[in-house]
């Protein structure tokens, strides 16, 4: 549903008009996977497509969200917002709202129209998509403006304590912070960023493998620890280690006896992954795409084999990607366990590659997969303000 025909929804369901508009991406993350809770680097863009939420203040101290794609709503003092209760995405809306009330903003009572075209689930950030654009349009009502930086963080906080998913900052910054035509190198221990040219000869083309994942209840937490467990091994022979993103390639040779088979691979992939990424954006940097395609195929074997987080339709995805002509390179991309594949893949071959993709996966695995060729966008943003 495009902008004008949300308003009019919006308008007929609320009896008065919007005062803002947000539109909030959601991201894929072209390389640096599994490394952001890391302190590593990371390599995302936004996309040109996501989210729009829609609101209007209201007098009473209630957050009413219908969400179109659910044909749900949803209505809730902010008094007693009780965000770990209710159907998920009713949770992250209130749970946005609980986190800017206990960082002290004033926030109003709202009417809120949600409407998204992310699948859900893909490993496309729909939910930090949702949080942002929920943080943009409270804020707007309560006459706030916010710092990209600030909104990520926040955004964060709804995943780690509402959610109960011990993600790091990755998915909230991209969101944020994208800019068109470029992906966004994330420092995910200083918060830094920094906007890195996508060559106009190239399209990022996203694959869902319509296997659905679900982030809290996958073995996400549990790679999480097992990065943790190889730090505390470390730290005898190196006590100034304060995460993975500090350990050399050398450093964990030398030492890899410490660790134990399993704690060793989840290190070895996130040290190797962000050097993918530094070398990632250099290669951007000379235009090099076929340098950048090919550490795309070397983090999708890391993840396949060291931090083990693919499956079987995401590997014949990436496999299939790869044999097709103007693939560059392909890779899983999100958390793994299921979700989509990205490919970089040069414009004059975007379509065709698409069709045969998508016609070869579903021979392969009978899944209905599909295929999205996309652009680098810009980050959340109020779209328009009545």
């Amino acid at each position: 549903m495009n902008d004008v025909a949300l308003r009019e929804t919006f308008a007929r369901s609320t009896g008065a008009p919007a005062e803002v508009v947000v539109r909030s991406p959601g991201r894929v993350n072209l390389i640096g996977e599994h490394t952001d809770y890391n302190d590593g680097f990371v390599l995302p863009a936004a996309l040109d497509r996501g989210t729009v939420v829609l609101a209007r203040r209201r007098p009473d101290r209630r957050l009413r969200t219908t969400a179109l794609r659910m044909d749900a709503t949803d209505e809730r003092p902010l008094a007693d917002l009780r965000p770990h209760e209710g159907p998920e995405w009713s949770r992250y809306v209130a749970g946005t709202a609980a986190v800017l009330l206990a960082d002290g903003h004033d926030v109003p009572g709202a009417d809120l129209l949600v409407d998204s075209d992310l699948p859900i689930g893909a490993g496309l950030s729909s939910s930090a998509s949702l949080e942002l654009g929920v943080l943009v349009a409270l804020l707007a009502l309560a006459g706030e403006v916010l710092p990209p930086e600030q909104l990520a963080r926040l955004g964060q906080r709804v995943e780690n304590d509402v959610v109960g998913v011990r993600s790091g900052v990755m998915d909230q910054l991209a969101v944020a912070c994208g800019a068109a035509g470029h992906a966004v190198l994330v420092d995910c221990r200083s918060l830094r960023t920094e906007r890195v040219p996508v060559p106009d000869g190239v399209r990022i083309l996203v694959l869902d493998s319509a296997v659905p994942r679900t982030l809290a209840g996958s073995a996400y937490n549990r790679r999480r620890a097992e990065c943790e467990e190889a730090l505390t091994r470390l730290r005898p022979v190196r006590p100034g280690l304060a995460a993975l993103r500090d350990v050399t390639p050398d450093l964990l040779a030398e030492h890899a006896h410490l660790l134990g088979e399993v704690p060793l691979r989840r290190a070895r992939h996130v040290v190797e992954e962000n050097e993918r990424v530094l070398r990632s954006v250099s290669a951007l940097a000379r235009c090099d795409v076929a340098e950048f395609g090919e550490l795309m195929n070397r983090s999708h074997a890391s993840l396949r084999d060291d931090y083990e987080v693919s499956v079987a339709e995401l590997d014949t995805l990436v496999d299939l990607a790869v044999a097709t002509p103007g693939i560059l390179g392909a890779r899983l991309t999100g958390a793994g366990f299921g979700g989509c594949a990205v490919a970089l893949v040069r414009a004059d071959d975007a379509a065709a590659a698409a069709a045969s993709i998508t016609a070869r996966y579903r021979s392969a695995t009978g899944r209905p997969g599909e295929a999205t060729i996309c652009t680098p966008s810009d980050g959340t943003r109020a779209v328009w303000a009545g």
